[in-house]
Parts: C-alpha cells; structure tokens; sequence
C-alpha cells in the first residue's frame, strides 16, 4: 500500500525538494551521488522509471491518486505520495504543475563518452547551450530524427534541470548522453581529439564563407558524423568551427539569416540522422 500523505505544513523539510531547493541545490555537484531531479507528468515519470530511475518521493494532485497517477504509484512502491488540491500545490511549487505530478528521483551516475558512443553512427555535440528549454528540445528532435546520443560541453545547461525534461517529454531518459569532460578548458581541444579518436568526422553547424550545404552527399557518406551546434547567442567558437572537419549551413531564404538553435537542430537531425 503506498504511503499517501496529506500536505498539512509547507515548510515541512521533506518537502523541500519541490519547493525551495534550486536547480543547482538539487545538482549537488560537490557530492554528485546525493544529487536528485524532478521529472513532471505521468508520460515522462514513466520513462525515466523504464531507464532505471530511483524514486524518491511524490507530490501530485489529490485526485489523481486513483486517476492518471495510479500506475506510477504502483511502480514506486512504498516511497512517500505527497498530496493536496492543485491550488495549494501551485502555492507550494510556484507553478502550475503539468497533468499534476512531480517525481524526485535520484539523478543516475553519468556515464563515459566512450561508452554512450558506442555503436553509435550520428551524435549531437551542444556547444555552451544555457536554455534549458532548448536543450530539452535538442533532445526531443534527436530522439525523434534518429540522432543515436547527444554530448554536452561542460558549460551547456543539465539536461535533468526540470525545464528541460519538462520540454524534451522524457526523451532525455531514451537517449543516451554525457558531458565531454568537466571543465570549459575540457572544449574544444580535448573533447574533439577525443571525438576524432573514437572515428566521427565533425561538423559545425555554422555561417561562414567555406560552409557546405547541408544537403551536400559528402555528409551523409560519412560513416560516423558528430553534428555540432552552438550557443543561442553567439552560435559556435571560432576554435570549434576552425577544428571541425565540415562547417555546414542550412539554406535561408526571404534574408533571415539563422534559426534558433533548436530549430536548427531538427534540420539538422532530419537530413543528417541515421538512416
């Protein structure tokens, strides 16, 4: 039976996590092991639970306990179910919470480079991404357009920060990913020798007067291809595009001369993927 709790004080320290701990706090990154997340809506509980997530704790709508919720309490055993109705969870939380269910879990050890490209034919490179809700949607287009893992510089935001699982609907939890290395002097030097290394030409995804064409068949002969995208603001590093194997453009028209980079990367992704 699962332990339902009314919410009945909210300053209760239990319940921290979902109310006053910031998204550097739940990080942790001085002790890495202790860090959590929280993943919103039932979908997106599911499938980091599928990846072999570790629950914590619940908070969720009290109508929901025998509705929409009712198979994840049952796959979290006897963890803590926190509830109450939605106007008191939107005071606690400080946002409208999505199908009203929050999941802290305990964020997984992450794994090496060389082990999340294994195998692998096409990966995304993010290069100082910051917007959560980009890197979200970087990943929801690379698990949908058949890009196999996404690598992230050390400066780009976490991919398990809320926003971001929020927008990637879970995806972050089917595709495989890491940071290459753990300091901005990790990029580009190391991290693209290392890339080489393992046999990915690389790719800027850039504006300059020797791009490609993304659609130039020189790309998609490669048989292992690391398409790198760079920041919102001031897209790729001159030293990145200037160690890439490629620089790459995407046609525009009617003078726009760009596309925010999630934008850019669904492009990208659909010519570019794995076939």
């Amino acid at each position: 039976m699962s332990n339902i709790i009314e919410i009945t004080d909210f300053a209760a320290p239990e319940l921290d996590v979902y109310a006053r701990l910031t998204e550097a706090q739940l990080l942790n990154r001085h002790e890495p092991e202790k860090g959590l997340f929280i993943a919103e809506s039932p979908k997106v509980i599911e499938r980091a639970l599928d990846a072999g997530c570790v629950p914590v704790s619940l908070l969720l709508e009290r109508k929901h306990i025998a509705g929409q919720a009712r198979e994840v309490i049952a796959r979290c055993g006897e963890i803590p179910v926190y509830t109450a109705d939605f106007d008191v969870l939107t005071q606690l939380t400080g946002f409208q919470l999505t199908r009203g269910v929050l999941c802290a879990m305990h964020r997984p050890p992450l794994p090496g480079v060389e082990e999340v490209c294994a195998g692998t034919r096409r990966v995304a490179v993010l290069e100082n991404v910051m917007n959560p809700t980009n890197v979200g949607a970087i990943f929801r287009s690379a698990a949908a357009l058949n890009i196999d893992a996404v690598l992230l510089t050390p400066t780009c935001s976490n991919p398990l920060y809320r926003r971001a699982i929020r927008v990637s609907m879970g995806t972050v939890f089917q595709i495989p990913w890491t940071f290459l290395g753990t300091e901005a002097s990790d990029w580009p030097e190391s991290g693209m020798q290392l890339l080489h290394n393992l046999g990915f030409r690389t790719a800027a995804m850039a504006l300059n007067d020797h791009a490609v064409s993304i659609d130039d068949p020189r790309l998609m002969a490669e048989e292992k291809l690391a398409i790198v995208l760079g920041s919102e603001g001031d897209g790729l590093s001159e030293r990145t595009i200037a160690d890439c194997d490629y620089t790459v453009r995407i046609p525009m028209s009617h003078g726009v001369d760009s596309l925010n980079v999630a934008a850019a990367s669904a492009v990208a992704f659909w010519q570019l993927g794995s076939r």
